[in-house]
């Protein structure tokens, strides 16, 4: 088969160890998935971003937002091949260039141990989700073999990749909440830029009851 997201030929690799064992198909090719980058051992233990300790970012928000987010978990780096593939589902709707990541997505999350916590999507605007075709959060969500839960909608739209990242830390919350949850919440996306959807949500949710509040993302 092809690589889903440079479409050269996938060789499978066979050794003592697993040529006896059915064949795993593989969705992307070496080249492709060496220039997708884990994240290190070292990073903010509360946003997973790279480097020793409480990052910069999160500092701030804990001054303004603080206690809401308890920890957000991600795969990758959001590195220059990460942008390009965030790109592709979100400006041009190609929904199996996210596809290609449900192997890497999967074994991240089923080492977490989040059987308790209810999965929620990030919800986009009507105009958006047309544009896309799809909500990657959702997708996300399905592909971890989850049902996503609709806690949100979106009171405004506008994409964050037009404004500067001061903008997007001081903007209001664009976000209200539509149903009360007793029970520990994961909110699921694509990436994990400076918090801000992520934590907005979360604000809403801990001040209505939510016990517990994290997050997981493809990318940091």
């Amino acid at each position: 088969m092809n690589c889903y997201l440079c479409f050269s030929p996938i060789v499978p690799e066979v050794n003592w160890t697993n040529f006896l064992l059915p064949a795993i198909e593989k969705k992307i090719c070496r080249t492709c998935e060496e220039e997708l980058e884990k994240l290190p051992a070292e990073r903010c233990p509360m946003c997973s971003r790279p480097g020793e300790g409480l990052c910069g970012d999160c500092a701030r928000w804990e001054e303004t937002l603080p206690g809401v987010l308890d920890q957000n978990d991600s795969v990758f780096t959001y590195n220059a091949f990460a942008k390009e593939l965030v790109a592709k589902w979100k400006y041009r709707g190609d929904y199996v260039a996210l596809e290609a990541l449900e192997t890497f997505i999967k074994e991240k999350w089923n080492v977490l141990n989040l059987a308790d916590y209810l999965t929620v999507c990030v919800p986009l605007s009507s105009e958006r989700e047309r544009e896309r075709g799809f909500n990657q959060s959702g997708k996300i969500i399905e592909m971890v073999g989850k049902e996503p839960a609709h806690l949100f909608k979106r009171i405004h739209g506008e994409k964050q990749s037009k404004r500067n990242r001061r903008a997007r830390l001081e903007a209001e919350n664009p976000f209200s909440l539509v149903k009360l949850v007793d029970q520990p919440v994961i909110i699921v996306d694509d990436i994990y830029t400076t918090g801000r959807t992520i934590r907005h949500m979360a604000s809403l949710l801990r001040e209505n009851g939510c016990p517990a509040v994290r997050s997981f993302t493809i990318f940091r």
